[in-house]
């Protein structure tokens, strides 16, 4: 699999555009590299996405504020002010999904992403093919209910809209991640029913590859939301050897 390592040979297997013309959103790309910046554009604009650059975390606010992009993909060793910081002041101004690059190994750092708010990470070095791919795993998952009525689900004081793209809990609102919201979605629509993390990926991921921390890391954020005590949880449960399974409670017996 190629890299942006060597981009002469990446540029010459970029993928064509689509052939209904259209841009199919528009990404704005945050980083300091400019080889990687210009690597990931070409790509994606070569897929069909409209693109903006910005090289460090103001630049990139400014023109989130000023443009909101349908995604993020942004790298975590920005200069002075880091990925997580520029994550969680894009995440204050209202959602937006996040694909964090970083050149670190480090599994805490892939996991304090993931908690920071973003949907998925790419480890560099990358192959463009793959993060093209997550982009449209990622903007797929959030238009998936467009041009449909998908029927509202719920349970155990949870009411979600997918339509809205909208989750309330006792009546208020549940500030969700896409990925949240989707998991959130699937559980509740198989409630009772256990899956593996291979499982949530392939069916909340739309992947057959990939980190499953990525699922485990979701999971407890989304306890941390749900649940009356996210140490306790009485609703996302952990089946031991196997992976999560909702219980929602019975509803109470007639004349009870």
């Amino acid at each position: 699999m190629q890299n942006f390592s060597s981009p002469a040979n990446t540029r010459a297997a970029t993928p064509p555009r689509p052939r209904d013309g259209g841009p199919r959103g528009h990404v704005l790309v945050v980083d300091d590299d400019p080889t990687v910046a210009e690597v990931a554009s070409g790509y994606l604009e070569r897929a069909g996405y409209d693109v903006e650059q910005a090289d460090a975390g103001p630049a990139a606010l400014a023109r989130f504020t000023a443009r909101r992009p349908d995604l993020v993909v942004l790298d975590l060793m920005l200069p002075g002010m880091d990925g997580f910081e520029v994550c969680r002041r894009m995440r204050a101004q209202g959602p937006v999904p996040v694909i964090m690059l970083t050149a670190r190994g480090d599994e805490d750092d892939r996991i304090l992403g993931l908690e920071t708010g973003a949907d998925d990470y790419v480890t560099k070095p990358f192959s463009p093919r793959e993060l093209v791919l997550r982009v449209e795993s990622v903007l797929r998952r959030g238009r998936r209910d467009e041009g449909g009525s998908p029927a509202v689900l719920g349970g155990a004081g949870l009411r979600l809209d997918p339509s809205a793209r909208r989750a309330t809990r006792g009546g208020r609102d549940l500030a969700l991640t896409l990925r949240e919201f989707d998991l959130l979605a699937f559980l509740l629509g198989h409630p009772g029913q256990a899956f593996t993390r291979e499982e949530l990926m392939r069916e909340v991921w739309g992947w057959d590859f990939g980190d499953l921390s990525t699922v485990t890391v979701h999971v407890r954020r989304l306890r941390g939301k749900v649940e009356d005590d996210p140490a306790r949880p009485g609703l996302i449960r952990t089946v031991w050897g196997v992976g999560y399974r909702l219980d929602l409670p019975a509803d109470p017996a007639p004349g009870s």
